[in-house]
């Protein structure tokens, strides 16, 4: 069985090298952890982390087209 707690940790540690280090698949993975935040939020009926993160997701998107923006002038 797969342990979405354990992915969400390896994600966001992953995610936070790879934004520290300036890349932009940073801001992807923290999009796909959010993801899976929600959907660790619904399974525990803690429901309060589905709109916190759906927030964060759309921030991800935001930030990584700033990025890619910035990265193509």
């Amino acid at each position: 069985m797969l342990r979405l707690d354990y992915l969400s940790c390896l994600l966001t540690v992953a995610s936070t090298i790879l934004v520290g280090r300036r890349c932009w698949e940073g801001w992807v993975l923290a999009g796909i952890n959010s993801a899976v935040i929600c959907v660790i939020g619904f399974r525990t009926e803690q429901l309060g982390f589905i709109p916190a993160n759906l927030f964060c997701m759309v921030l991800y998107g935001w930030n990584l087209r700033t990025w890619r923006k910035a990265q193509t002038m």
